[in-house]
């Protein structure tokens, strides 16, 4: 598919483990209180979905296989720090969805203080690719200005070229530069855009810009809040479709208590792993084609803990409110998010394994 970069994140094998298992849909409530809680009890460790005996003595190689070619173009990655992050928010954003945003991307930094396992150790693996210099994927990462298009400026619909012009109308305006050197442009949209193929393709892709656009070539990311539109299909596994398991409260509770947004950080989380290690797609993939490649974090999407694979989300947290998570962040906040591919272990890998 020219010119475009799909990420499919519920593949049949999932919709079936989610069936099988009785799963149902997670109904969404936004948080109304930014204020989060400390921790301070332990978790209980759950397996919602542990197949029935493991397929290996050894439970380190989730997702694991000689098969997968995971190779490097000997394109850029994103290794100067920080990595700026330049925040675009598209429609009408509550200030509670902002924060909670924000706290995971500023957990990402080993400076963030939390509780382990951490959003920091989770982005150590994405720290682990290089380029041709031998420079690492910067552990850096800074949210660098931030630009709120309140009267939808270019409607309630976009393409993904209209995207573009999204980024071109906020450096226009002046809230922050053209950081072609540093700088990594996330676009969120509000729960009332729709975006072309989002729901249907995509719950988010991440490209680059065309100079015509904005003048120059700026890797950016684009994620949507599917929490009306399609949490069923973007925020799993916190929902999932009412014909697979009859409608109402789901067993897995999102760590915020709003399933479209704690959906959307593990979107988030997965672009910009993939944004950082293959910013103008000639750097890390797998296969021969650069206009479909499959990236580090589609290599092990629907897998969060040791155990999983297979449609099995793997060994999780649960607080004592029921809250299911992965990862702790900044301020006290708990997220689930998925794993990332390692390229020392040739595995999916998460701060969070049991081993």
């Amino acid at each position: 598919m020219a010119n475009t970069h799909l990420h499919f994140f519920l593949s049949f094998s999932v919709f079936f483990s989610l069936f099988i298992s009785g799963y149902v849909y997670a109904a969404s409530s936004s948080s109304s209180n930014p204020q989060v809680q400390t921790l301070n009890t332990k978790p209980e460790y759950i397996n919602p979905k542990l197949p029935p005996r493991t397929f290996s003595s050894s439970k380190k190689y989730e997702g694991s296989s000689d098969l997968v070619q995971l190779r490097y173009h000997m394109g850029p990655v994103l290794s100067s720090s920080p990595i700026n992050i330049y925040l675009i928010w598209y429609g009408k954003w509550p200030n509670s969805q902002k924060l909670l945003i924000k706290d995971f991307i500023n957990s990402i930094s080993p400076t963030a203080v939390a509780a382990k396992p951490s959003v920091s150790e989770w982005w150590r693996t994405v720290s682990l690719y290089t380029d041709q210099t031998g420079a690492n994927v910067s552990r850096s990462v800074l949210i660098a200005g931030e630009y709120s298009d309140k009267a939808y400026s270019l409607g309630t619909h976009l393409t993904r070229l209209s995207i573009q012009q999204v980024i071109a109308t906020a450096v226009k305006s002046a809230p922050f530069p053209v950081d072609h050197k540093n700088g990594i442009y996330l676009i969120l949209t509000a729960q009332d855009v729709t975006v072309q193929d989002f729901c249907r393709a995509v719950c988010g892709f991440h490209y680059f810009t065309f100079p015509s656009m904005v003048g120059y070539t700026l890797p950016y990311a684009w994620v949507g809040n599917s929490g009306k539109q399609c949490p069923e299909v973007c925020a799993y596994p916190f929902a999932i479709p009412g014909y697979m398991g009859g409608g109402g409260p789901g067993t897995l509770k999102s760590p915020n208590g709003d399933v479209g947004v704690d959906g959307m950080i593990s979107v988030i989380g997965h672009e910009l792993a993939e944004l950082s290690s293959n910013p103008l797609v000639n750097a890390w993939y797998a296969g021969e084609d650069p206009t479909a490649p499959t990236e580090i974090g589609d290599l092990c999407e629907g897998l969060y803990g040791t155990g999983g694979g297979g449609g099995y989300i793997g060994q999780v947290m649960r607080d004592r409110q029921g809250r299911t998570f992965n990862m702790n962040g900044r301020r006290g906040r708990k997220f689930l998010v998925q794993w990332i591919w390692s390229p020392l272990l040739k595995a999916c890998a998460g701060p969070n394994a049991m081993d």
